[in-house]
């Protein structure tokens, strides 16, 4: 049986050193440009220490006009590679592979920036409280945005990265091109599962098309997003048929959106329990993707659990994303058994009554659980030790400080 600690040969012939991977999660430290700083490489080299079989980044943007949050580092051209190659050097120098995580927000950019307009399929808005309704996209834009995915891979690349991975889930463009909910297109680009998923394909194909045969390409795909009329599972799977055509090396399962969170915690008693969220659906789509590694991000915790989902033969890699901030060496720990299980932070919302009148609380929990665990990455980017007891009152101070801060600024065009 194949073992957490067994090494993982990718199809760009790439090897894992084992089979626990750090899943993504967005850390807000470019700086005021949207550039890689010295607390990014901070919060890297600790990570690079935590026995890690490969570490994904976080939430880098191909466009500085659209940014999901203050504080993403965009990649557009090669105007910051030095700082690139630094950061791709703090995981190197321990013998662990990094994967830059690329993205477009879409819809979902900043809702606290006043004044921005965000950019969608179609001009449908987020379900939550105050978004903005986008516009949509012309053929031309989504022409340039597919080429800005394959210029950023290509600068990666160069800076030394082993790999990126497209963000096609958590209701980020990807996911609203794949989303019948957010794309009512009825050009070449929206209208049936095929044409939806077009965007997605011609976006890994271009990539692959720019970067050699050993830089690794993978992606992030939603089992479903969780709302009715969504992206469905069999949607999901028959996106998954398509990219194991397009010379994909990893393939990353999670679930959601920030309408519906589903990767944050806010499944229900029972699902938690079973600790990983989307391990059924990673089965069923085993013959839809042939040799292709399969990446199961979202729940869990336990090394039992994990060392079943390997053994199994149900996934081939482990993602481990939010206890890794409380825990920075949680592979370590995991690995050398030093304790049976990784401990969780889920942070709620109080008067939840009075709240659920106005909006949805599960979604509010989410942004709030998404801010405290950025704020832990910021105290080990600043080489601190975390935070566990930090509260939701000087949490959601931080969020409110963090994404308004460019709500102000005056505007040029």
């Amino acid at each position: 049986m194949t073992s957490l600690h067994e090494p993982l040969t990718l199809p760009n012939g790439q090897v894992l050193p084992n089979r626990i991977m750090k899943a993504a999660l967005s850390e807000a430290l470019g700086d005021k440009t949207n550039s890689p700083d010295h607390r990014l490489e901070q919060l890297y080299r600790t990570w690079s220490e935590g026995g890690y079989g490969l570490i994904v980044t976080g939430n880098v943007m191909i466009d500085r006009r659209q940014l999901g949050e203050p504080g993403n580092v965009a990649i557009e051209d090669n105007r910051d590679l030095d700082a690139l190659s630094r950061w791709a050097k703090t995981t190197h120098d321990a013998g662990v592979p990094i994967w830059v995580q690329l993205n477009h927000p879409g819809r979902q950019s900043n809702p606290l920036a006043l004044g921005h307009t965000p950019v969608a399929p179609s001009p449908i808005p987020l379900d939550f409280p105050g978004a903005t309704t986008p516009r949509e996209l012309t053929s031309v834009e989504i022409e340039d945005i597919i080429e800005r995915f394959a210029n950023a891979a290509a600068v990666c690349e160069e800076a030394g990265f082993d790999g990126v991975q497209v963000h096609g889930a958590h209701g980020y463009l990807v996911a609203q091109f794949l989303s019948p909910l957010s794309n009512q297109r009825t050009d070449e680009w929206g209208g049936d599962p095929e044409r939806r998923m077009r965007f997605v394909l011609e976006v890994v194909r271009r990539i692959r098309s720019r970067v050699s045969p050993g830089f690794a390409v993978g992606i992030k795909l939603n089992s479903a997003d969780f709302q009715r009329g969504g992206f469905t599972e069999e949607e999901s799977r028959g996106v998954l048929a398509a990219l194991a055509q397009e010379g994909i090396d990893l393939i990353e399962v999670s679930g959601g959106s920030y309408e519906s969170p589903a990767m944050m915690g806010t499944a229900a008693a029972s699902t938690r329990a079973r600790e990983a969220y989307f391990l059924e659906y990673a089965r069923t789509v085993r013959t839809l993707v042939g040799d292709i590694p399969l990446a199961v991000t979202g729940g869990f915790r336990s090394r039992t659990a994990m060392e079943h989902a390997i053994e199994s033969g149900e996934c081939d890699v482990v993602g481990i994303g939010r206890p890794t901030v409380t825990t920075p060496d949680a592979a370590e720990v995991i690995l050398a058994g030093r304790a049976p299980a990784l401990v969780a932070h889920q942070m709620r919302f109080g008067m939840r009554r009075v709240l659920g009148k106005i909006a949805d609380v599960k979604a509010l929990d989410g942004l709030l659980d998404l801010s405290w665990h950025t704020d832990q990455l910021h105290r080990l980017g600043a080489g601190l030790a975390p935070d566990p007891n930090r509260g939701r009152l000087t949490t959601t101070v931080a969020m409110v400080r963090r994404n308004g801060r460019t709500s102000f600024r005056s505007k040029r065009g």
